[in-house]
């Protein structure tokens, strides 16, 4: 298969849309999230997505090869909170390894299957690991601005686990994704340093933050420049912005990232901003246009889509970056 760094020199890559917006589609009841082999499981489980990828696989596949057939480059796996720390809420702890290892299996069994179509658009599979429910940097007590609900080894512990999993289930790339707390993701970053180390080999890792406002910082209060700065002391495929802003709020922060790194950059903006029913009501098309002027500052390598996007969002985006050269990098 081709090198991912190869092919980001030549065209900008399309990553897929969002996973829990399609799965809101299927309206799956409770005994639909539990399956044959949860039916007698004790906690509620109605909510769990990543829990579908062992009860409603074939559901999981259809996804990834909608995203595919319009044209994704890459897709992620159905994992985003599949931790030990995510699966707490549901008292699903021991099945996080089954988790990753089905939910990177099922996704690769898609992107091969495109990949064998046309040799000459590789597809990619890329293991989401998302910034868990708890923030290592800040207290959740106002009373206590000192207490912290997780550690560092916490969060080093349940991501290596995952890590180990989404490996062996033959994920192509490793994505740090929806950073909030900048502390949680070098938390990952050095489990997957640990372990490429450990098992002597080599995966592309991509890391991904979210601008929460617009002060245009982190929610742990990082600007653009500080959350660059903070995570580039590892070799990384890309950096970039994902969540909380719809495309048109996201861009100036893009811009700002791409004029102060040397990694390739990334984003997957949601579909506008969520209306007071929590709903994306951003059309495809209104999306496409606010996505070419991404294209036409040159500030993307890999572009993609978040919360409310759907396969036609993706079409659109993907058709449009065919008219787009990539990013060049520049040495800083």
């Amino acid at each position: 298969m081709q090198n991912l760094f190869e092919i980001l020199k030549s065209r900008i890559l399309v990553l897929d849309g969002a996973m829990g917006t399609m799965i809101q589609q299927y309206k799956f009841s409770e005994s639909d999230y539990r399956g044959e082999r949860f039916k007698d499981y004790p906690s509620s489980v109605k909510g769990n997505n990543d829990l579908l990828s062992l009860t409603q696989p074939e559901a999981i596949k259809t996804i990834h090869e909608k995203y595919l057939e319009v044209g994704a480059d890459i897709i992620e796996t159905n994992t985003f909170s599949s931790t030990s720390i995510g699966m707490s809420d549901y008292d699903m702890e021991s099945i996080v390894y089954d988790l990753n290892y089905e939910s990177a299996k099922i996704a690769k069994e898609a992107a091969n299957k495109y990949t064998l179509i046309d040799s000459s658009k590789p597809r990619f599979v890329a293991g989401s690991i998302g910034p868990t429910n708890r923030t290592a940097s800040m207290s959740p007590d106002v009373n206590d601005p000192g207490y912290r609900v997780v550690t560092f080894d916490d969060l080093v512990i349940a991501y290596s686990e995952q890590i180990n999993a989404l490996i062996d289930g033959q994920v192509d790339i490793l994505l740090v994704e929806t950073i909030f707390d900048t502390l949680n993701a070098k938390a990952a970053l050095f489990a997957i340093d640990l372990i490429l180390n450990e098992r002597n080999i080599s995966l592309p890792i991509m890391v991904s933050g979210t601008i929460t406002d617009a002060s245009g910082r982190t929610l742990s209060g990082q600007t653009v420049e500080a959350f660059v700065a903070s995570l580039s002391h590892i070799p990384l495929l890309s950096i970039g912005f994902n969540c909380a802003l719809g495309a048109d709020l996201l861009l100036p922060y893009m811009k700002r990232l791409s004029n102060v790194t040397e990694f390739y950059t990334s984003a997957h903006p949601n579909a506008g901003l969520p209306n007071a029913f929590g709903e994306y009501d951003q059309s495809a098309e209104e999306m496409k246009l606010l996505i070419r002027e991404y294209l036409e500052s040159k500030c993307v390598n890999i572009i993609g889509g978040c919360c409310g996007t759907t396969p036609e969002h993706i079409k659109l985006i993907a058709e449009e970056t065919k008219n787009f050269s990539p990013r060049i990098i520049e040495q800083l």
